[in-house]
């Protein structure tokens, strides 16, 4: 018997360990060298983990576990595929004949037929569908995220398309509602990437001289540029004109001006930075990941909205490479895509500084003495006291609301 071990690999510099999220191969199958195992959860993407070597596949480590970079994952005896491949004859065999509809079949099975990614995985536990009911759409089989949520459980099916039965001739007592007086409890393992945005913002917390300072942007220019040139800038770029890249590049050249909000502490050392690349927060179904958008400072409004949408896509596929993940000396997030009208964001280490954007909202303001209504967000700004000043987070808020209230000092570069 000749066994190969397979263990984790090095991932990246700051990855020590992964969570063996899900085996894509059964154990004691019998694998090809370069065939996908089984998914690797890190603290930052998910990565499929290749077989070395082909045989029959041992499982070591169970779906679920946390494992060291080198930990052994699983073992392959070598010896079984060799016993298995054809011994050569001086004589040509006699040829069997293979239906076709069998030969056809096993050419279309692959490692991911009938498996789901882990977003897909996520959505059919909560329904509570398994997932040899669901047919994949995705390459080789897979089950994609839509897939999933197109899917519907069977006793739902079953009731949509059952005839009416007739009423029953003597009355039931009425039945309890559903999920009424309810008890029941789950347990569930807390996901890789849940510990560790846990483990992050328990430290930024712990770790800086946080403060937060707030202002409030009024958005009738920026609202009016946007809908004055949105069908030309559509037409030119093939993308939307939105608030995202408008924010982005008032808060590049506002860092710009103020290096030390662009800054980050190293032991006894601050670190500046000439350039701005600003984390743009986006929200994916294992949590909130932050991949940076490099030098905004330089780059078109269509260009920032192509970076944007490229790094949504990813993030929301489980695409994000560790190098897109890696970086950033400032963030945005944006809490009003989803109703929020003010709160506190929390530093993303090892920066200085996040910008807050929150619901707009139609408030009546006073304006040269005369009361109107005007779209109005609040912002937040939260920042290490230890490297800025609450004159400065006060004065960058201000620079950014100056360049929105007033465009044309954001497109002149004024």
């Amino acid at each position: 018997m000749s066994i190969v071990e397979l263990r984790v690999p090095t991932i990246g510099e700051s990855i020590t360990e992964v969570t063996l999220s899900q085996w894509l191969k059964p154990n004691g199958s019998i694998v090809k060298v370069d065939d996908a195992l089984c998914e690797f959860e890190s603290d930052k993407a998910t990565l499929e983990f290749p077989s070395e070597a082909a045989g029959k596949l041992i499982w070591v480590a169970k779906e679920g576990d946390d494992l060291e970079i080198g930990a052994v994952v699983a073992k392959i005896d070598t010896s079984v595929a060799a016993e298995e491949a054809p011994a050569p004859v001086a004589a040509a065999p006699k040829k069997e004949t293979v239906p076709v509809a069998e030969e056809k079949k096993a050419a279309a099975e692959s490692y991911a037929s009938g498996h789901p990614s882990p977003a897909a995985s996520k959505i059919l536990d909560e329904k509570g569908i398994s997932a040899d009911k669901v047919s994949g759409t995705g390459k080789d089989g897979r089950i994609t995220k839509e897939d999933a949520s197109k899917a519907v459980a069977p006793e739902q099916e079953k009731a949509a398309t059952a005839p009416q039965e007739a009423a029953p001739s003597a009355p039931k007592a009425p039945a309890a509602r559903s999920g009424s007086f309810s008890r029941n409890e789950r347990r569930e393992k807390l996901s890789r990437m849940r510990r560790t945005i846990a483990k992050r913002l328990v430290s930024a917390k712990n770790n800086t001289a946080m403060l937060t300072t707030f202002n409030e942007i009024d958005l009738t220019e920026v609202m009016a540029l946007r809908n004055k040139v949105q069908d030309q800038f559509v037409a030119k770029h093939g993308i939307k004109l939105g608030f995202m890249s408008l924010f982005a590049k008032a808060c590049a050249k506002a860092l710009l001006e103020m290096p030390e909000v662009n800054a980050m502490i190293d032991g006894d050392d601050i670190i500046y930075h000439d350039y701005a690349d600003i984390s743009i927060a986006i929200s994916t179904p294992t949590g909130l990941v932050v991949p940076p958008v490099h030098n905004v400072e330089s780059l078109s409004f269509a260009e920032i909205e192509f970076a944007i949408k490229e790094l949504a896509d990813k993030a929301r596929n489980g695409k994000l490479t560790l190098e897109e993940m890696s970086g950033g000396t400032f963030t945005i997030t944006n809490g009003g895509i989803f109703g929020s009208m003010m709160s506190t964001p929390i530093i993303n280490e090892p920066q200085s500084a996040i910008l807050g954007m929150h619901n707009i909202q139609e408030r009546a303001v006073v304006v040269k003495g005369e009361i109107v209504i005007r779209p109005m967000m609040y912002v937040a700004l939260s920042y290490d006291h230890r490297v800025i000043d609450g004159s400065s987070s006060v004065t960058f808020l201000v620079k950014v609301k100056k360049m929105l209230e007033d465009p044309t000092l954001l497109l002149m570069d004024l």
